[in-house]
């Protein structure tokens, strides 16, 4: 991933927040066809590996889980928040007129070789493991012994498991953090302007990453 310095996360904790708040993820793998990619919600489980492992699942119907070359390394890609930016946002813009339009938004490359499998048990462990974390925000959880057994052995043959132990790993931060900061101000305030749940989040993200590129008196 093209990334210049000044847009570059090397944290490990922001990379591995960004993932578990924007889960769903495209897998790439390489297959004697060509290339096939996949979205899916992707959980990170932290405790494995140096840079942790991806772990989800696929329908059994889909190719990719046949036909990847295991060999080879996949590409797991994340994106967080993201927004298009008006040059009508920048100061400098209505002092020069030398500005253009842009996109901000967030970005990570996990790379490793996966591994697809088709254990019942190993997937029900893992399908309860990604309903847990995504319904415990909800006031009455999900659960999936909700389910009768039999309806849920049934959904289980239907899928296979995947799971990516992570050997590198690329952040991205692309919010103009190499710009005048009176531009990145106009852009959060015109973002929050919209009152748009999405413009605030990256609004709130610049916030957060201004407090850092901002020297301390």
């Amino acid at each position: 991933m093209y990334t210049p310095k000044a847009f570059k996360v090397e944290d490990l904790a922001i990379i591995h927040a960004t993932m578990r708040q924007h889960p769903l993820a495209t897998l790439v793998t390489l297959t004697p066809q060509g290339l096939v990619a996949t979205h899916l919600p992707l959980m990170l489980d932290e405790t494995r590996g140096e840079y942790g492992t991806l772990i989800g699942h696929i329908s059994r119907a889909n190719l990719q889980g046949r036909n990847s070359d295991p060999t080879l390394e996949a590409l797991a890609i994340f994106t967080g928040p993201e927004t298009y930016v008006t040059p009508n946002w920048y100061p400098s813009k209505q002092e020069t007129g030398r500005a253009v339009p842009t996109w901000y938004y967030a970005a990570i490359h996990a790379y490793g070789k996966p591994s697809f499998f088709d254990d019942p048990e190993h997937l029900r462990q893992i399908v309860t493991r990604l309903t847990d974390q995504h319904e415990a925000a909800f006031p009455a959880p999900w659960k999936i012994s909700d389910a009768p057994r039999t309806y849920i052995d049934s959904q289980l043959k239907a899928i296979i498991g995947v799971e990516l132990p992570i050997t590198r790993i690329e952040g991205k931060q692309k919010f103009d953090q190499n710009s005048p900061a009176a531009d990145r101000a106009g852009v959060i305030a015109g973002l929050r302007s919209l009152n748009d749940p999405c413009k605030t989040e990256v609004a709130d993200l610049m916030t957060n990453i201004e407090s850092k590129l901002t020297p301390k008196p």
